[in-house]
């Protein structure tokens, strides 16, 4: 088969910071056949590829002078459980909305993915993430995820150990290519995401003890949440929190929180008694990035074009006509204001293309 390609073409479309960047080369990719057209394309098969899902986890800080691909493999299915009784596995092809399959799939009774209601983006860019909210990540919810090694042309199933996931991280981002957190690499492609099979729990469990749905829950006056409450809630609270992208371009949250040692947490509890943070195991504590940008200032802070937004400190904000470079200069200074006054470094959630 032939997949059409496009030439110079403008990413602006197809990413929620909506910032101007074109890329050498463009086309969709709807299977794994498709995929291997691309490969053997004497005009793209030796560029660098990106794989690009619904844009909603990514800065373009300039043009990519490479092939993006952006991954349109639909299909929602439940499969075989293989003698796994207690949950139902549902397979869902990497270029479906993650927003819209969370409530397809409350809507069909099979609930367990509500705390993660209302992210922007495809169900292959997920485990790339490793998505999570509300006390819920992707990793808890998943049984494997079906790649295509580009490199050999051949498909793999990995299971959850073997993705390797951790904090808004998985053996992906860490994958030449595609998948990785800055510019591809030449002629390396790496794996592919191309669907992801989730497991989802039949004797279903509320996960609502984060304190900010365990406050809306309360306001509500849900006390016994069911899955459709939980829902609801988790929407109402981004709906307050989060900027729409069509109105202010963004990727939602820019920063992790940044995890830190028992004495370094109690040193900085020390000099900022307010600090809001998390305890972990092993004794290590999750601080709250946006508690640590607000306390520098920043909130709502505007720097030309570009800003941090004024409800939520872990947003950054495109204010119109603003350029990748402007964000990721924002960003940068964001950083180490926070380093300045905390002694700690955040990162980055977004991938970062020509930084």
């Amino acid at each position: 088969m032939s997949v059409s390609l496009q030439q110079h073409a403008s990413l602006k479309p197809f990413h929620t910071f909506g910032t101007e960047a074109r890329a050498a080369w463009m086309a969709v990719a709807d299977s794994v056949d498709a995929l291997r057209s691309l490969r053997r394309d004497i005009r793209v098969r030796d560029l660098p590829w990106l794989i690009l899902g619904g844009g909603s986890n990514v800065l373009f800080a300039s043009d990519f002078e490479g092939l993006v691909v952006r991954m349109a493999a639909r299909g929602v299915e439940e499969v075989d459980g293989d003698g796994d009784d207690d949950a139902w596995r549902i397979r869902v092809g990497a270029g479906e909305d993650w927003s819209a399959l969370v409530a397809r799939l409350l809507r069909s009774d099979r609930p367990g993915l509500e705390n993660l209601a209302g992210i922007p983006g495809t169900a292959g860019a997920a485990p790339i993430q490793n998505i999570g909210a509300y006390g819920v990540e992707l990793a808890e919810r998943l049984h494997s995820v079906t790649v295509w090694d580009g490199r050999h042309d051949v498909l793999h199933e990995l299971s959850p150990e073997e993705c390797e996931f951790g904090y808004r991280d998985s053996v992906f981002k860490r994958d030449v290519g595609g998948s990785g957190p800055s510019e591809a690499e030449p002629a390396a492609l790496g794996r592919v995401v191309v669907a992801v099979t989730l497991r989802l729990p039949r004797r279903w469990q509320a996960v609502a003890g984060y304190a900010e749905l365990e406050r809306e829950l309360r306001v509500r006056g849900v006390t016994q949440p069911g899955p459709q409450e939980v829902f609801d809630a988790v929407l109402a609270i981004r709906g307050r929190k989060l900027p729409d992208p069509a109105i202010l371009g963004n990727a939602g949250s820019f920063f992790k929180n940044p995890i830190v040692s028992r004495d370094v947490h109690a040193d900085l509890l020390a000099h900022a008694p307010s600090l809001v943070s998390y305890p972990l195991a092993g004794g290590r504590y999750k601080l709250a990035a946006g508690w640590l940008i607000d306390a520098c200032g920043l909130k709502g802070y505007t720097r030309g074009r570009v800003g941090v937004f004024e409800k939520q400190a872990l947003v950054l904000v495109n204010r119109g006509g603003a350029t990748g470079r402007e964000i990721w200069e924002l960003a940068r200074e964001v950083q180490e204001r926070v380093r300045e006054r905390f002694g700690v470094w955040i990162e980055p959630e977004p991938r970062i293309i020509g930084a």
